[in-house]
């Protein structure tokens, strides 16, 4: 088991450091600078002052003196200063990244308290009715785009109740009442969607191993359906079903961007657009780094719950 986790610590280093080089030469080669967007606002173009400016932050050094700088004091701990704010970027990236990891963990355990019952109902009660709905209920939430879920709901809420969630983010010491109303709902459009694909993965996993052999014995032994589905079937039909909810949490944590526009989050995903569009380095690098040290974290939990779920794989 320590020759496994070690093995997978590497891959996840490995896989970070590559991500990193990526980031940093993806956002070098992107024509125009915070410099530039500067200049082009002011509208006018002061070559001295231009080279000054960037000489100041460093964009005149090669891309490689750079990345080396970068990733020197990302190890010391120092993420830079925002070209934007001017203040340094942890203080503009840190006040959003709870708003999207909160946002992102609720919605996963709405779509994982939804996906998984109604997939195991579907499976058990195949080809009958209540399999029928399930299956239409999960087609629908496949083809809803969560954000346009999202605008029905605000609509809904305005029309039938005359009630609007806060248009302004609400810290939950605020008030935990209108902290949880704001991200319920959110959460709701975008778990059905992740609800919906893990529903028709945990029915077909879970078909598939009604088939086996030793479910068969366990039934010839006398015990319950239910005994035989949550215990035994389910056991190793959800296998599948973990390799997706660890994407859909890596895909929520940067894929919220028009789910949190809609409902006026502050989160990550939304402000990683505007960082953006104003080329600022720092803060961009900082949260797309955030956004792909959670994927390799949680592909790592993955990988190491398989091992535990599945001996086989930790002694493969």
């Amino acid at each position: 088991m320590r020759t496994y986790v070690l093995t997978r610590l590497m891959i996840a280093i490995l896989t970070l450091l590559g991500m990193s080089i990526v980031i940093f030469v993806l956002m070098r080669i992107v024509p125009g600078d915070i410099v530039d967007i500067i200049f082009a606002s002011a509208g006018y173009v002061d070559p001295a002052a231009k080279a000054e400016i960037q000489k100041e932050l460093g964009l005149d050094q090669p891309i490689t003196v750079q990345y080396a700088h970068w990733l020197r004091d990302i190890l010391r701990g120092d993420l830079g200063k925002s070209y934007r704010y001017d203040i340094p970027a942890w203080q503009v990236v840190r006040p959003r990244i709870p708003i999207t990891v909160e946002l992102a963990i609720l919605a996963m355990l709405v779509a994982t308290v939804i996906g998984v019952p109604t997939g195991v109902l579907s499976a058990i009660r195949q080809d009958r009715w209540i399999d029928y709905v399930m299956r239409v209920f999960s087609l629908a939430g496949l083809s809803m785009p969560s954000f346009w879920l999202g605008m029905v709901i605000i609509l809904l809420l305005v029309s039938n109740l005359g009630w609007i969630p806060a248009l302004t983010y609400i810290s939950p010491f605020q008030d935990l009442k209108a902290h949880v109303l704001q991200f319920i709902f959110p959460a709701l459009a975008v778990g059905y969607r992740s609800s919906a694909l893990i529903m028709r993965i945990t029915r077909s996993s879970l078909l598939e191993v009604m088939r086996e052999d030793y479910i068969r014995t366990a039934y010839a032994k006398g015990q319950g359906e239910r005994v035989v589905v949550w215990r035994h079937a389910l056991k190793n039909a959800v296998l599948p079903v973990v390799t997706v909810l660890g994407i859909e949490v890596a895909f929520l944590v940067g894929g919220l961007v028009v789910t949190e526009t809609v409902f006026n989050l502050p989160g990550v995903a939304r402000f990683l657009v505007e960082a953006i569009l104003w080329r600022d380095y720092p803060v961009v690098q900082n949260l797309v780094m955030f956004i792909a040290v959670v994927v390799v974290l949680v592909n790592l939990a993955v990988d190491l719950l398989y091992g535990w779920l599945d001996p086989r794989v930790r002694y493969g």
